[in-house]
């Protein structure tokens, strides 16, 4: 099987690695050429899309996207003059679910196949293999099984879950549980370090990793930030969101689905990435307007 991997950075270059491992014929490409040139020698690499046949030749062209939700429209306009009847499309990227339905039926309307995968398992899953989710038609699925097979967990860590956008349904409300997770342990540590007992947070999260109700490879992965950054005062308290967190909330609120623990992670989100907010500070000017509390002034 030839595949073609579009998006070479930290989650397409894992792709393409681990299928290499596996003995699969693969291409490359990036539109940035210092992600190309990580590649040099190791795969077929193209400098740009036009002429897909310099690598497929007459063969099926299957094209797996890893790249931002931004920019898959581009890279679609980009790729359907190449397209021919029966080729496949794979989005691996994290895009929002009606994006990914809207694309299946353009391409269907060229014969050309389209699967939205939600791809989980971060820059480990190349050497342990990814968490896969996906959605589209069966017989496209079933075309490309032992694919997903290779890239993932423990060779069954994939699954087909449904028609077009299922897979990154599935992985858009992956990702908001994973907020929720992830709020809930910064919280629970921040308690702990402002405690009296001088808690070894490293050795705190280790063993609440063996064994307990709450072990988890989030737990792992908070052993190893204490590891690699100690008590880690030379980061900024600053969390990106990718927009996963936003489409699972605002499918919640169209479907009447609570959640608040969800809410409460990306509003956090948000709120880090303040300095000095405008609505605390208002906050401080009506406790002292109607009980003259004290102020903190800049500069005081």
């Amino acid at each position: 099987m030839k595949l073609l991997v579009v998006g070479l950075g930290r989650m397409g270059g894992g792709i393409l690695r681990r299928l290499k491992s596996k003995g699969y014929e693969l291409a490359g490409y990036d539109s940035d050429p210092r992600a190309r040139e990580v590649f040099k020698d190791k795969v077929f690499l193209f400098e740009d899309l036009s002429s897909l046949e310099n690598f497929f030749g007459s063969q099926r062209k299957i094209i797996w996207l890893m790249v931002p939700h931004q920019v898959v429209d581009k890279v679609l306009e980009d790729l359907i003059p190449l397209l021919s009847e029966g080729d496949i499309v794979v989005d691996g990227g994290n895009s929002y679910y009606r994006d990914s339905q809207r694309r299946y039926t353009k391409l269907k309307e060229i014969g050309v196949s389209f699967l939205d995968v939600g791809v989980s398992g971060g820059i480990y899953g190349e050497e342990f293999g990814y968490c896969l989710m996906i959605g589209g038609e069966r017989k496209t699925y079933e075309l490309l099984e032992d694919l997903f097979r290779d890239l993932s967990y423990n060779a069954e860590g994939y699954a087909y879950l449904g028609d077009s956008g299922a897979g990154h349904f599935a992985k858009m409300v992956h990702n908001g549980i994973e907020y929720a997770f992830m709020q809930a342990i910064g919280e629970g540590f921040e308690l702990l370090k402002e405690s009296e007992f001088g808690y070894d947070l490293k050795e705190v999260a280790r063993v609440y990793n063996t064994g307990s109700v709450i072990r988890s490879w989030l737990m792992e992965l908070t052993k190893k930030v204490f590891e690699e950054f100690g008590d880690l005062e030379q980061l900024e308290a600053y969390v990106e969101d990718t927009g996963e967190g936003r489409w699972t909330l605002l499918e919640a609120l169209q479907r009447a689905v609570p959640m608040p623990a969800l809410a409460s992670a990306l509003f956090m989100r948000f709120r880090s990435r303040q300095e000095n907010p405008f609505r605390d500070r208002l906050l401080a000017g009506l406790r002292y307007q109607f009980g003259r509390h004290r102020l903190k002034r800049k500069n005081e």
